[in-house]
């Protein structure tokens, strides 16, 4: 039935029933009650207010992503309250009353996968327009957006990255924009909504981009940038701003130290200049996309002169030529195991990149920027490795598994609470049934803050809505 004709059969309906119960006596309806005013944001929505299960796993290969102890034979560890409790070799104590005991004989243990730059929910599955919200590219500079605020929590592509072992992602705007907006840290649990998602404390990122991307989406509106040259000078324009207006904001609060007795009002808040002004101050992290060594360099200068530091080049995949700068200045990259050839600044990568870099003391990264890629991390850090030690670097096996946990964990700042298997840490942990970095490798248990969210013997329902409604 047509919209429009349906609303007149309702309208006719509502009038019948208004008749019917005047002829009969009954009172007609007062005014519908008024919606009471909320006082603060709700939420976070989320499925789980009881307290974690406890949990004690022994009989496995550890493989830890420490430095310290990095492998562990018959390992056991003890999960409890989303948190790991304890850890240690050979026979595990006792199980507690209520504790569930995990025979992982023959299997290995890792902390749970880290993708730093993930689109899930922002380009979500089905890859359709409808869904498309990771890039605002109606202003080369967008600094000001967030991310979470265009997340869907119901993709479908991120119970499949949990199945692959993944517990935490980064999520980016994408890099039509040299400054597209604030990433989230998510911890992957089934929720309503991305709040409930949130990995707690986690610092807020800014994704900027230089290169190909924003030349060709703004190269043909007569705008910056539409060179290399006119991205810098974007870029350098609106840090001298965010400069200025922290100093105007400064200089009100020096003025002001109660606000609530101040006797002019604040500077204007302007969300881009806001968002710039904490880069400054060093409470936003800046993660780089940017092919080419000497763009690299560039974007170290423009932090130099600025006075902020960049946390992670992303794609980065001619970082192996400048890995001694790299190393120099404490900068991380993010990095695939072999994309190259798809536009001119990726022709120059080399298999062997995050080798060399791990083999420089360079904090390596796996990265996926992919639905797909991330369903096999495990698998891709073992391409990565391969390629390396095959040409003769220098490279362990700790080390590559660090590419997945505690180097993408440093990277988002959270490295005090997760990426590697240590009493203290929270409770992100896979268990596989064959050594992470083999092509057999698949991951049978995944725990998230300590709850099973995969179990490759017992697998639940779909988590998202959507799945289920088609």
């Amino acid at each position: 039935m047509p919209a429009t004709r349906r609303r007149a059969g309702l309208v006719l309906l509502a009038l019948a029933l208004t008749a019917c119960g005047a002829s009969s006596g009954a009172k007609p309806p007062g005014p519908p009650p008024l919606v009471p005013a909320i006082a603060a944001p709700p939420g976070p929505f989320t499925h789980d207010p009881a307290p974690a299960p406890a949990v004690l796993i022994h009989g496995a290969t550890l493989l830890t992503g420490s430095h310290l102890v990095p492998r562990i034979e018959r390992g056991w560890l003890r999960l409890r309250d989303g948190l790991i409790t304890d850890i240690g070799a050979g026979d595990p104590p006792a199980a507690a009353e209520g504790e569930e005991v995990v025979d992982a004989t023959g299997r290995f243990v890792t902390p749970g996968l880290i993708d730093t730059h993930s689109h899930l929910g922002v380009y979500p599955q089905p890859g359709v327009a409808a869904h498309s919200d990771g890039n605002e590219a109606t202003s080369p500079v967008t600094a000001g957006l967030k991310v979470a605020e265009s997340f869907w929590p119901q993709d479908p592509a991120i119970q499949r990255a949990v199945r692959g072992g993944v517990t935490t992602i980064q999520v980016l705007p994408g890099s039509a924009n040299l400054m597209g907006g604030r990433s989230v840290v998510l911890k992957l649990h089934p929720a309503r909504e991305v709040e409930a998602m949130r990995f707690p404390g986690a610092p807020e990122g800014l994704k900027m981009a230089c290169g190909e991307n924003p030349k060709r989406v703004y190269g043909d509106r007569r705008s910056l940038p539409s060179t290399r040259m006119g991205s810098l000078a974007a870029m350098r324009e609106r840090f001298i701003a965010a400069r200025r207006y922290r100093q105007r904001w400064a200089a009100w609060r020096a003025k002001f130290s109660d606000e609530a007795a101040a006797t002019e009002p604040p500077p204007d808040r302007d969300l881009t200049l806001e968002t710039l002004a904490d880069v400054l101050d060093g409470k936003i992290l800046v993660h780089i996309h940017c092919y080419r060594a000497d763009e690299m360099l560039q974007q170290l200068r423009l932090a130099a002169e600025f006075g902020y530091r960049v946390r992670s080049f992303h794609h980065a995949v001619e970082a192996y030529k400048i890995r001694d700068v790299l190393r120099a200045q404490d900068v991380s990259v993010s990095t695939w195991a072999d994309w190259y050839g798809f536009k001119i600044e990726a022709d120059d990568a080399i298999e062997e990149n995050l080798a060399l870099l791990a083999e420089a003391g360079v904090r390596g990264i796996l990265h996926t920027d992919s639905p797909l890629g991330i369903q096999r991390m495990n698998q891709e850090a073992a391409k990565a490795f391969f390629a390396g030690t095959q040409a003769g670097v220098t490279v362990s096996e700790a080390e590559a598994i660090r590419w997945l946990t505690a180097n993408p964990a440093w990277a988002l700042g959270i490295e005090a609470r997760t990426g590697t298997l240590e009493a203290g840490k929270m409770a992100d942990v896979v268990i596989w049934d064959h050594h992470p970095l083999s092509v057999y490798a698949r991951a049978t248990r995944v725990y998230i803050d300590g709850r099973l969210r995969h179990d490759a013997d017992a697998p639940g329902p779909a988590w998202s809505d959507f799945e289920v409604g088609r």
